[in-house]
């Protein structure tokens, strides 16, 4: 079973395009490392389903004029992630982050999560 990182990110609707640009080069440097598939998904349809509690809307706390992004990473495993993750951050050390981020970094949620189903 694979391995994911998966994120939640509440990002203001002005600052999308600035987002994708950062996220291309993210996924230019995660496929160059090893990684299987990188997904960056910006919400589409944030009603709440019957039955499924909060919703992302309430979830993430997001505000007027933002909307979130589901960003996901896979690998073969935790081991794999590891490793993966090793060299892309050795790689961002070396390029000039921007001065201000598309997005606040206090409000992003991150986690590695085991596979227990996959089809």
């Amino acid at each position: 079973m694979t391995y994911v990182d998966g994120y939640v990110i509440p990002v203001p609707q002005r600052r999308l395009a600035s987002y994708k640009k950062m996220a291309m080069l993210g996924r230019k440097l995660w496929m160059k490392h090893g990684a299987l598939q990188y997904f960056e998904c910006v919400a589409d349809d944030l009603a709440v389903q019957p039955g499924c509690g909060l919703g992302f809307t309430k979830l993430a706390k997001l505000k007027r004029g933002e909307t979130l992004l589901y960003s996901f990473v896979v690998y073969r495993n935790r081991a794999h992630r590891n490793a993966v993750n090793k060299k892309v951050f050795e790689e961002m050390s070396q390029h000039k982050m921007p001065k201000v981020l598309p997005f606040d970094m206090k409000r992003m949620a991150s986690g590695g999560f085991r596979t227990i189903v996959q089809g």
